[in-house]
């Protein structure tokens, strides 16, 4: 698993637009919660990774498309005019609100696992249009991979309330590895890569970029699929 993002660098993303976009994913996975978590164990969630890893990394074309100087990087403006070009209904301000959240070195241009966070939390917070850029853009099977990682939050929060905490974390891994001495290190491990700012809370947008990276694509993945 990489190991690419510091914790300082989520650290820094206190801004009052990310605490507002913060609010509108946990009123989102709150809404989600209640239908409930098609997921049964954390095993399960592990199983899925080397086909959450292909439908992600089939995103790498559209990266490319939207990078438009081919700096590996996309910035605001390249954001900006590839959400126009796929007729997405966001506004402007929401827009850069996504994208001051996903750029988490502050550069001013979202590496590729950072658009890929961006993506979903579109996905999320704005599905009947994300739906039609899945369509527009001929990922196929994208739709169904945000939703396995939704789905996932939301069997690891088991109180529903927006975030999953170390105890929920505990909780999930003894319900795969019930009696096994090594299941509270697993739990705790886990759970420190996705609590980036320290605050024993996690968030989804924390869970998405550990889980990039523990199907291995993280801010250098250079790989042409």
């Amino acid at each position: 698993m990489g190991g690419a993002i510091g914790k300082s660098d989520l650290q820094r993303r206190g801004s009052t637009s990310d605490s507002k976009l913060e609010g509108k994913m946990v009123e989102a996975m709150q809404k989600r919660a209640k239908e409930g978590s098609s997921l049964k164990s954390f095993d399960s969630i592990i199983l899925k990774f080397p086909k959450i890893d292909e439908s992600l990394r089939k995103c790498k074309s559209i990266f490319e498309q939207f990078d438009e100087d081919k700096n590996g990087e996309i910035d605001q403006g390249e954001l900006n005019r590839c959400f126009q070009r796929l007729e997405i209904s966001i506004a402007e301000e929401d827009i850069k609100d996504l994208f001051e959240a996903c750029d988490l070195h502050e550069q001013m241009g979202m590496k590729f696992n950072e658009f890929i966070v961006l993506l979903c939390l579109v996905y999320l917070l704005n599905e009947p249009a994300a739906k039609e850029a899945k369509a527009r853009m001929g990922l196929g099977n994208l739709e169904a991979t945000f939703e396995t990682l939704v789905n996932a939050f939301v069997f690891l929060d088991k109180n529903k309330d927006g975030y999953v905490s170390k105890d929920e974390m505990v909780h999930a891994i003894n319900e795969t590895t019930s009696g096994e001495r090594s299941s509270g290190r697993i739990a705790m491990k886990r759970f420190e890569e996705m609590d980036w700012d320290k605050n024993g809370m996690v968030s989804f947008k924390e869970f998405l970029f550990a889980f990039t990276q523990w199907v291995g694509i993280d801010e250098g993945d250079d790989d042409e699929e």
